[in-house]
């Protein structure tokens, strides 16, 4: 059966008075009109959790293939959209409800429900957040939060942000994030490693609405992307845990580092393969061949950059995917 990110739940009304309240209701509505003035109301909280643990299989959106995988040292960076009101009340992909005001997440590889920390790299605030939904299906971004964990990072008015996301754990069940494991602990970002196959397959399709997603034969492995065997597609409960929390615990974090927005388009352990990457992206702008050494082996990352901005980079990795370079992902560094 296809995945079905974010599906879509429809609701009907009907009641014995339906004609009785289209006979008086218009005249109710003209009267109240004279002398009050509508107040909207607040939508209480939708009830948390009640879905299940899932890892889920190889799926595909428009071309583009992604990997989930249970990753206990998942660490990348990227750039975060955020979702809301279109969703709000839908299931998620793991069959909970999307409540926008919630502290949660959609990505598209991690296991869900999972706990991850986000951290802006734009201003040091960092949270964990539920990850139960999948996406975000857009070009170049990492994740996707909802509106109340866009607001905490402070990116919701700009729309989009540099981040970095680390996996903390497995969330509860039954919704929140538990006890909250390594998030009232001070947190100090220690260094970025790069994943040692550096297995992560970023959206690269254009933004369009997806009604369903394609589980078909897989495609060989390539160079730019070593994707291991496919994992199974559930996961082990876990032991129940103390309640959970529904405030999010903010953390100020430093921001180091210059912040480089990047296009990378592979990673290769053969560096006369990175070098014909390198050559044949040559006409897409500046660039260059970078090394960094993951247990002792050299890997040899393509990238396009450094970009000005987001939009820059969104038009430069289209560029990269233009060339051939599918799995190419915008990257924090």
């Amino acid at each position: 059966m296809p995945i079905r990110p974010r599906e879509t739940v429809r609701r009907g009304y009907a009641t014995p008075r339906a004609v009785l309240l289209a006979a008086i209701l218009p005249l109710a509505l003209s009267l109240a009109a004279c002398g009050t003035t509508s107040t909207p109301r607040t939508s209480a909280p939708l009830k948390q959790g009640g879905g299940t643990y899932k890892v889920g299989n190889p799926y595909q959106i428009n071309g583009i293939w992604y990997y989930p995988a249970e990753n206990e040292k998942y660490d990348a960076t990227g750039i975060a959209s955020w979702y809301g009101p279109q969703f709000h009340g839908k299931r998620t992909a793991n069959g909970e409800i999307f409540d926008e005001n919630a502290i949660s997440a959609a990505h598209p590889t991690l296991p869900m429900p999972v706990l991850a920390r986000v951290t802006n790299l734009e201003n040091g605030k960092s949270i964990v957040v539920r990850v139960n939904d999948r996406g975000p299906f857009a070009a170049g971004r990492e994740i996707d939060m909802s509106k109340k964990a866009a607001e905490i990072l402070g990116f919701k008015q700009k729309g989009t942000a540099k981040v970095r996301v680390q996996y903390v754990g497995r969330a509860p069940l039954e919704g929140g994030i538990g006890d909250g494991r390594g998030v009232a602990e001070t947190f100090v970002a220690p260094p970025v490693v790069t994943p040692e196959d550096e297995r992560q397959v970023s959206g690269t399709a254009p933004v369009t609405a997806v009604a369903s997603v394609s589980t078909t034969a897989l495609p060989a492995p390539t160079a730019a992307a070593d994707i291991p065997a496919a994992p199974a597609a559930t996961m082990d409960p876990i032991p129940d845990q103390p309640a959970a929390r529904s405030q999010a615990t903010v953390e100020q974090v430093p921001v180091t580092g210059p912040g480089n927005i990047y296009v990378q388009a592979g990673s290769f352990q053969n560096l006369q393969n990175a070098e014909a990457v390198r050559q044949a992206l040559a006409g897409v702008g500046r660039v260059e061949i970078q090394t960094t050494m993951i247990d002792g082996t050299p890997y040899y990352r393509v990238r396009v950059g450094p970009l000005s901005d987001v939009p820059a980079a969104d038009s430069s990795l289209q560029n990269v995917i233009a060339h051939g370079h599918k799995g190419a992902r915008i990257v924090v560094d």
